[in-house]
């Protein structure tokens, strides 16, 4: 299963004891279902657990509904169903609504108490909601086809700090949540600790790796520009031995020369202690500037002759 598949799972496996609890799942399944109104509810999944948890959720308020599977090409497809006319007549008596409603919008009266609020959220994700994996990147996803809807989520989730957007795509209306700590709160919240805490673990190992990819971009990075400053160094070098000039410089010169060119790998700092005695790593860097100076005095000198 996916991670977004394994989350639904999670939160199915929660115990709803009170009754109002029960009832805003049941509004939460009504309400980000595939359709919702007088000729009955209708819910699609490819979570077989979600369709099961619609059936139990609906039942223990005395609303009996279906589960169908209907395999197609890409995999089965679960539906949740209440169509009977005196389950639906049940139904939207115990929702307190008509069917006929042209606009569906969240009646927070039907959210009796903070577990309800809770309870509804999880309902919501388990049939309109999508999570990615966190190991590509972080989003998640409420979908619905009801605007007023999407626009009253959006701001029950945002009153609760969990930092939603709106948009829509290809006539569809999305409330979702991009920032990862944001995702884990509303994991948290819904009852999906588990599913929290492997998206919490998978950011910290790819936190983890994009520091060390950086930390070896940079290592790459100077060891590209210490080999660069090195094969500088030699040129200058080999420049004055061709001149004949270089054993007529100073001792620190040509010892600081004879060390660059006999152990090439050497950082400065390396290089520099292995003089006897060591010198330190700035006195080793003036003295191979003044090399490669010279080296470009003398070539000067070679063009104008």
């Amino acid at each position: 299963m996916s991670f977004s598949q394994n989350a639904k799972v999670e939160i199915t496996k929660r115990k709803i004891s009170k009754p109002c609890c029960r009832l805003a799942a049941c509004y939460g399944i009504a309400c980000f279902g595939k359709y919702f109104d007088n000729r009955g509810l209708v819910l699609q999944t490819e979570t077989e657990e979600v369709a099961k948890f619609a059936l139990k959720t609906f039942h223990s308020l005395g609303v009996e509904g279906t589960v169908l599977c209907k395999e197609r090409p890409n995999g089965a497809i679960y539906e949740f169903s209440v169509s009977h006319p005196k389950e639906v007549e049940r139904m939207m008596k115990l929702l307190d609504c008509t069917g006929t409603e042209t606009n569906l919008r969240i009646r927070p009266q039907l959210l009796q108490c903070g577990n309800c609020l809770r309870t509804f959220v999880a309902a919501a994700f388990l049939c309109g909601g999508t999570i990615t994996d966190p190991e590509k990147t972080y989003q998640l996803e409420f979908i619905s086809n009801r605007y007023n809807l999407s626009r009253d989520f959006e701001a029950l989730l945002a009153e609760h700090e969990f930092r939603p957007r709106r948009t829509q795509r290809k006539g569809t209306n999305i409330v979702y949540i991009k920032a990862s700590e944001s995702i884990e709160d509303l994991l948290v919240f819904m009852g999906a600790q588990n599913a929290a805490m492997v998206m919490m673990d998978r950011k910290i190992y790819k936190d983890t790796n994009n520091k060390n990819n950086r930390l070896n971009n940079c290592e790459n990075a100077n060891n590209m520009k210490r080999d660069k400053a090195t094969q500088k160094v030699q040129q200058a070098i080999r420049l004055l031995e061709e001149e004949g000039l270089l054993s007529d410089l100073p001792q620190p010169l040509q010892e600081a020369a004879q060390k660059r060119l006999a152990y090439p790998q050497y950082t400065l700092a390396q290089l520099a202690e292995s003089f006897d005695p060591p010198i330190s790593k700035s006195g080793l860097s003036h003295r191979l500037k003044k090399l490669e100076e010279l080296a470009r005095t003398a070539a000067v000198r070679r063009e104008n002759v």
